[in-house]
């Protein structure tokens, strides 16, 4: 009978007053809060377990978003966003994809219009590169890659590691790309508007060197798509297939596979590795 009462309680607690009701019913509203707590702690279990399989399935790609329409999918029950978002920081069933970070830009920092414009064919080496960063997770701490790809060969002319996000990550990459490639004038590197890419440091490489910057819209990943697949079969065919532990560890596999992506993986565009195709050139 009790159950019954506190179930009442529950359903029109939004609309009257509690301690009226409490009265009316004759229940004690500590009684009826504990009630109320096991319940919760039961739906969140239930909840979890739901999750997690969601998850599982996913490989840890679904955000809270997804992850909501997945349960409704799954279970029919429409959950609130705020109360799955809970449960999966509460549980570490948070997304392992590398989310956007948006930063209030300082007036001195520079910005570039999209040069690019999603136009990523290259008739030739070295005249369009893209660049982004992306983070590995590892037991003892993230693992910071940034990266240049060609779009005429798709292939990776260089990558530097560091275990913070900063703006000589992406000045030392350019460095090397450079010292690599000797690439001529007419080069546009193309890159989203994250920190580092709208930074002095970068802006006056850029300059030093006579490239043409590109940037992305705010908020439109697409604009920048050969990086951000790259990432996405880097960390699906590697990462977390062999889910490296220690930095150390994490930069011997991406060294590896970075190796295989450009010497050894075919491309179904053009049915050559990224080596074949840059070499076909000479």
């Amino acid at each position: 009978m009790q159950k019954v009462k506190y179930r009442v309680l529950n359903i029109l607690s939004s609309k009257y007053a509690l301690t009226k009701l409490c009265g009316f019913l004759e229940v004690k509203r500590s009684s009826y809060y504990k009630w109320l707590k096991r319940v919760e702690k039961g739906t969140d279990e239930e909840l979890f377990q739901q999750i997690a399989q969601v998850q599982q399935k996913s490989k840890k790609t679904y955000g809270y978003r997804r992850v909501k329409i997945a349960l409704r999918r799954q279970t029919g029950q429409i959950h609130n966003h705020k109360k799955i978002l809970r449960i999966m920081q509460k549980y570490n069933l948070l997304s392992v994809i590398r989310r956007k970070h948006r930063y209030k830009v300082s007036p001195k920092v520079t910005k570039s219009d999209n040069v690019l414009n999603r136009n990523f064919i290259a008739e030739s080496k070295n005249r369009k590169w893209v660049a982004d960063i992306s983070y590995i997770c590892t037991a003892e701490g993230r693992l910071y890659l940034s990266a240049i790809k060609d779009c005429y060969d798709g292939s990776i002319v260089a990558y530097k590691y560091a275990t913070a996000m900063t703006d000589s990550l992406v000045t030392r990459t350019i460095k090397n790309a450079m010292e690599k490639e000797q690439a001529a004038t007419g080069l546009t590197i193309h890159s989203d508007r994250g920190a580092q890419y709208v930074s002095f440091a970068y802006h006056k490489l850029l300059k030093e060197y006579e490239i043409t910057p590109s940037m992305s819209r705010a908020g439109t990943p697409i604009d920048n798509a050969p990086m951000e697949s790259f990432f996405s079969i880097l960390k699906t065919e590697c990462i977390y297939l062999q889910k490296p532990q220690t930095i150390q560890a994490a930069k011997s596999l991406i060294d590896e596979f970075i190796d295989y992506y450009n010497n050894d993986r075919i491309q179904l565009a053009s049915g050559l590795t990224p080596a074949e195709k840059r070499i076909s050139l000479l």
